[in-house]
């Protein structure tokens, strides 16, 4: 018989829930929640958040020269800008995008794109760069 598990379940900086960790603004304008990241939890080579682009907003463009990040669609639907395409995207797709590619994410439904980013190394500030300027991700690109 399996266990059952208790109501409170110990933590640690091995496990994490997505309530326990309240959404900040990104520099690219999307709300995101570090569910996992190396200066707060027994991670070591890469970060794991959840990002939501709210309805008629977009993403600024950006690159991350060293990381590799995978995105995968867990609500809503868009458009994602990655070089020189744009790719219509929906709930189960899983998207690589490769050191130094720009892109950019576009909510185009009624409820929020909400994503996953995984990234290699960890996200930081430091490896994002932005291709354009804070107001063209007002929703009118």
């Amino acid at each position: 018989m399996a266990k059952r598990r208790r109501s409170e379940p110990d933590r640690s900086s091995y496990l994490n829930h997505r309530s326990r960790v309240e959404p900040i603004t990104a520099p690219d304008g999307s709300a995101v929640r570090e569910l996992l990241h190396p200066s707060r939890h027994a991670i070591e080579r890469l970060s794991v958040a959840e990002a939501t682009v709210e309805p008629g907003r977009s993403t600024r463009l950006h690159r991350h020269p060293i990381a590799e990040e995978v995105y995968q669609i867990l609500d809503g639907a868009g458009v994602l800008e990655l070089g020189d395409e744009r790719l219509a995207v929906v709930p189960g797709d899983i998207i690589r995008i490769a050191p130094g590619q720009p892109h950019r994410l576009e909510t185009r439904s009624d409820v929020p794109l909400r994503l996953l980013c995984i990234c290699q190394p960890a996200y930081s500030d430091e490896d994002t760069e932005f291709l354009d300027t804070p107001d063209s991700s007002d929703g009118t690109t």
